[in-house]
């Protein structure tokens, strides 16, 4: 299918052609037949020469109905502008014009009608050079008669034509359908109908409404006036949504595939229109069916920012158009360049952001924004509209490679401050590492991990188990040489601070390996269990507390606390009667 909307000047005939061409109404509401003039828009269709069909969303002209012009014009990809050969180019001609233009459209036909009241001739070349200078470029024209036939075979021929012309749309895209206009329908329920630019839709999809917390599911699919288990883009779209209010969406709300766009209130802009400096504080922006009043921010001479009334799912490369409506005049076009900038608090920042946007050109551009944004999971720059190929340093998380490098350094030189700092600490808490590097995740601290650096309990320092500070080495050697011939004699208090063994070297002996902790101020060699269930294993089995103390040569404020981790450990079982046997 092949989707045009009309456009040009109040009773220049839009309907009339489409009516001509079609042979539908597509004036829907009584009051639009009564007045002779379309007040909203309107939607019909028609099978071509080729055999291929093209879909008409008409346009109203007057210039009270711009935003429901712009609603039906925004997401459809070609335009059919009218001119009336007898009053040629009017001011509402150009308004539309410089919405197409807005808008980027780049494909499109001009239809002289009433050629039979008047020589088609000076109209013709008026609008040709009115469009030229507009993103449409040179288009072909037709002269017809919506009253009598005259060239609507010609006009025929030229839309075939036009529909060979337009790019394949992507199929495999997420869906947006910007919504045009919703009912309800007996028996059916709620009813939304949109051009489908993108994508596939297919009964049965769950789908995200833009703005709504809970998901809503196609229940059927209408297209052309027929039911359809699936609708591929380019298409004109009815779908019927199961078990969703009417008064929950409307016009410019969007249907979209669960998890591929971004909710935005705030995005930077590049201008093609108006300077920047000569905008209004405030505007209507238009994109796709929505109309939503934005503040506008100035940044540089051609970029701006806009401060939305409401979030809209936003992609970077949108294209979409400024409206003062109070003078009824278009501004420009914009081109989004940045669904989720930075903020914009200290001095100066606004004009390091303008230099920042004068790089970006609206095409998303992964290797850019890793750059700019440094660290950023998957997934939001998905969301964003840019494409992601590159492997994430840890979970979803993707990084800009020398950010990343940078990243690595800057851990290796915290873990030794932090080990010069605090010599008796076995590593730098994982945590604190995450702060000092301002991370937002841990997984992107322990994903920096290197060798020599390794992770244990939670902290980060060196590979080797036995690593000891020099002075804490020098006691422990000084307990084994004391101690080695008399395993199970534990120094007292005193003598452990002789030795320079206080509770921090302690406890970095005993998470080095170097000394068994079995009590407050109670340590032993860390071979001592071993030789103890040797020792216990020779006695006559069960045995008492006072025989392994005597059998072991040491003193009750050491043998009770050995015996009972080695019950801990099931080296030994206490029985009922507190005698022990050693477990084999």
């Amino acid at each position: 299918m092949f989707v045009v909307a009309t456009a040009g000047h109040v009773d220049h005939g839009k309907s009339t052609l489409v009516r001509a061409l079609t042979g539908m109404e597509p004036d829907r509401w009584a009051e639009e037949r009564r007045r002779g003039m379309t007040i909203d828009l309107g939607f019909a269709w028609t099978t071509l020469p080729s055999g291929g069909t093209v879909a008409f969303v008409d346009v109203p002209g007057h210039e009270r109905f711009v935003p429901n012009m712009l609603a039906g014009v925004g997401p459809v990809p070609a335009a059919l502008i009218v001119v009336a050969a007898d009053e040629g180019w009017m001011p509402q001609s150009a308004e539309h014009l410089a919405a197409l233009d807005a808008l980027g459209v780049a494909y499109g036909l001009l239809a002289v009608t009433r050629a039979d009241l008047a020589d088609p001739g000076p109209a013709t070349a008026r609008a040709r050079a009115e469009i030229a200078a507009t993103s449409l470029g040179a288009v072909p024209a037709v002269a017809v008669s919506g009253l009598t036939g005259a060239g609507l075979p010609q006009l025929r021929a030229a839309l075939d034509r036009l529909a060979a012309q337009l790019p394949a749309p992507v199929l495999d895209d997420p869906v947006r359908l910007w919504v045009d206009r919703s009912f309800t329908v007996r028996g059916s329920g709620t009813v939304v109908t949109g051009t489908l630019g993108a994508g596939r839709l297919r009964v049965g999809d769950e789908l995200e409404l833009a703005g709504a917390d809970a998901p809503v599911r196609v229940r059927g699919l209408h297209s052309l006036g027929e039911a359809r288990p699936e609708a591929a883009a380019v298409a004109r779209v009815a779908v019927n949504l199961r078990g969703t209010p009417r008064d929950r969406l409307g016009r410019g709300d969007a249907l979209l595939t669960p998890g591929r766009f971004h909710h935005t209130d705030l995005v930077d802009v590049r201008l093609a229109g108006d300077p920047a400096a000569d905008l209004p504080a405030t505007l209507t922006l238009h994109v796709g069916s929505a109309a939503v009043p934005v503040r506008v921010r100035p940044l540089g001479p051609d970029t701006v920012r806009l401060r939305l009334a409401r979030p809209l799912p936003l992609l970077v490369g949108d294209r979409a158009l400024l409206r003062d409506p109070g003078r009824h005049h278009v501004s420009g076009g914009v081109r989004v360049l940045d669904v989720a900038p930075p903020p914009l608090g200290r001095r100066g920042a606004a004009a390091a952001r303008a230099q920042v946007l004068t790089e970006l050109d609206g095409r998303p551009d992964l290797a850019g924004e890793l750059r700019r944004r440094r660290l950023i999971r998957a997934g939001a720059l998905i969301r964003m509209g840019v494409p992601v190929y590159a492997e994430p340093v840890a979970g979803d998380w993707l990084a800009d490679p020398a950010h990343w490098r940078w990243l690595g350094e800057r851990l290796t030189e915290e873990v030794a401050r932090h080990a010069r700092e605090h010599p008796l600490e076995p590593g730098m808490p994982v945590d604190a590492l995450r702060q000092r590097l301002d991370l937002p995740d841990r997984v992107l601290v322990e994903a920096l991990v290197r060798p020599p650096l390794r992770i244990h309990a939670g902290r980060v320092g060196a590979a080797s188990a036995n690593a000891l500070p020099e002075p804490v080495a020098r006691a422990v050697q000084r307990v084994r040489a004391e101690y080695g011939d008399r395993p199970f004699r534990a120094p007292e208090a005193d003598r452990l601070v002789d030795l320079g063994l206080g509770p921090r070297e302690i406890g970095a002996a005993v998470r080095a390996g170097a000394l068994l902790r079995l009590a407050d101020n109670v340590v032993l060699l860390p071979d001592a269990l071993d030789d103890a269930v040797r020792v216990l294993a020779g006695l006559p089995q069960p045995f008492t507390l006072s025989a392994a103390r005597q059998a072991l040569d040491t003193t009750r404020r050491v043998a009770v606390p050995l015996l009972e981790l080695l019950d801990r450990r099931g080296a030994t079982r206490r029985l009922p009667d507190d005698a022990r046997i050693v477990v084999t």
